[in-house]
């Protein structure tokens, strides 16, 4: 079974012509609203790839909280350890213009209550072989007692570093698997404008190092991993995409649930990487999430 200690958000999307100057009104074209986050978007991949998942979370008393658990919930995952709070629901407020380019505003609200001793319980009523899954949108000393207690236990974590913060730096040590793009890698080693034999140099270092099974996600050229200490690569599908937001996500989800079930480490990979691809080609995070039937029909 696979527990995601993480956020939950609805996504208030509004799309513009152009993005507005400071003090300036612009007459919107469309609004649309999502649900998102990436701890939810992780567990409902995860779920849709065939595992079990039980998220621990927390929503608010308001009305974005039921939708923001709509598709989790008709997936069938377990959301009995998600709060109810006074804090409303957390939101990302997403202004985009007509050239792509976007404006992003995240209140936390709900994602923000967890202390320590919520992370601590989240891993309390895990079990040996289960897997715990976590990413930075919840606060950075509840992850780090999530993990504690995990590590301490010998239960398995994937991080996913995103969003990177000088915290998750820190955190990133304490996990089984870390999973970073190139830009969250190089942030995380401290070097920059790496070429694919430099990054590869320095994850075998890190690698011998830690112990750590290592993977950075390279967008269209796929996947790279260090695991076991063999070099592993993996490739998505050829696509043309039509939105990335939640690629990521799904192949967190994928990648945890693929070694939930029990399959090597390069067949996982090369699963999650295709439900990555997969993620691209429709809009939105959450409803552009493939099923399991859809990645196998693919591979």
């Amino acid at each position: 079974m696979i527990t995601v200690f993480g956020s939950v958000n609805m996504d208030l999307i509004a799309t513009t012509a152009r993005l507005p100057q400071p003090g300036e009104t612009v007459a919107g074209d469309s609004f649309s609203t999502a649900a998102g986050g990436k701890g939810a978007n992780q567990a409902l991949a995860a779920q849709r790839a065939g595992s079990p998942v039980r998220m621990v979370a927390a929503v608010g008393n308001d009305g974005f909280a039921t939708p923001a658990l709509a598709l989790l919930d008709a997936a069938g995952a377990d959301l009995s350890a998600v709060r109810r709070v006074s804090e409303p629901t957390g939101t990302a407020l997403i202004l985009v213009g007509g050239d792509g380019e976007n404006m992003i505003a995240v209140v936390p609200g709900a994602n923000g209550i967890f202390l320590p001793e919520d992370g601590t319980a989240a891993v309390s009523g895990m079990a040996d072989g289960d897997t715990l899954m976590l990413q930075m949108e919840v606060p950075a000393a509840a992850v780090e007692a999530a993990m504690q207690a995990a590590k301490a236990r010998g239960i398995r974590t994937l991080f996913n570093t995103a969003p990177l913060t000088t915290d998750a730096i820190r955190l990133a040590g304490l996990a089984s698997i870390v999973v970073a793009n190139e830009t969250e890698f190089e942030l995380l080693i401290g070097k920059h404008d790496l070429d694919d034999a430099a990054r590869l140099a320095e994850m075998q270092q890190l690698h011998a190092k830690t112990g750590q099974t290592l993977v950075v996600t390279l967008g269209g050229d796929g996947v790279v991993a260090l695991h076991a200490g063999e070099v592993l690569r993996a490739k998505g599908l050829v696509i043309e995409p039509v939105d990335t937001v939640g690629a990521g996500d799904t192949f967190c989800g994928y990648l945890a649930a693929s070694l939930d079930q029990g399959l090597d480490f390069a067949t996982a990979l090369r699963r999650a990487a295709v439900a990555g691809s997969l993620a691209c080609l429709k809009p939105g995070a959450q409803p552009a999430i493939p099923t399991a039937g859809e990645v196998a029909a693919r591979l």
